[in-house]
């Protein structure tokens, strides 16, 4: 199964688009806390009180609604759409990195699943790098990089490998099971 691909964005767009979406998410935010933490102090608060408690309830109940409200309603918007492949796109990057111990050692032993596994985190991070407009990040990255593409051209591998696949995952998953 796949469990997420690399599609070809422009990081212009892109960081254009996410900018966007977070100053609405921002702006929901804001405008819940506040009405929130001013309607629980008309209904609840004293004049002449300490009505802390009741403006941080009001910041803590805007914060979870926001939250409520990304996740139920925003993050299937169109508006939103940049915002969410990036945040897949580093949730595919981290699977990958919580298990690179195993990955690296697949890749040592020349297994298949592990070795288009690391093709697939290379181009990720790629264009994680390219997206978020942190050149220097990629600049780092560059030799492993083409060092294993070139290690899978060696293999005639195909080295277009845009797609995470659990299997792969699985597999890789199960390289440090059997030492």
């Amino acid at each position: 199964m796949v469990l997420f691909e690399i599609v070809p964005r422009s990081p212009e767009i892109y960081r254009r688009e996410t900018r966007r979406s977070t100053l609405i998410v921002a702006a929901t935010f804001a405008v819940l806390a506040m009405g929130l933490a001013a309607l629980a102090v008309a209904l609840f608060g004293e004049p002449d009180g300490d009505n802390l408690r009741l403006n941080i309830g009001g910041v803590v109940a805007g914060l979870v609604l926001t939250v409520a409200l990304v996740r139920l309603l925003y993050w299937q918007q169109p508006w939103m759409a940049a915002a969410v492949y990036g945040w897949q796109l580093k949730r595919s990057l981290m699977r990958v990195t919580n298990m690179m111990h195993q990955v690296k050692a697949g890749v040592a032993a020349g297994d298949p699943a592990a070795i288009k596994l690391l093709r697939f985190y290379h181009l990720a991070l790629t264009q994680m790098h390219q997206l978020d407009g942190n050149s220097h990040g990629l600049s780092e990255s560059v030799a492993e990089i083409d060092r294993h593409r070139e290690t899978m051209e060696a293999l005639n591998m195909d080295i277009d490998q845009p797609r995470l696949e659990s299997a792969w995952l699985e597999r890789v998953g199960q390289i440090e099971a059997k030492r």
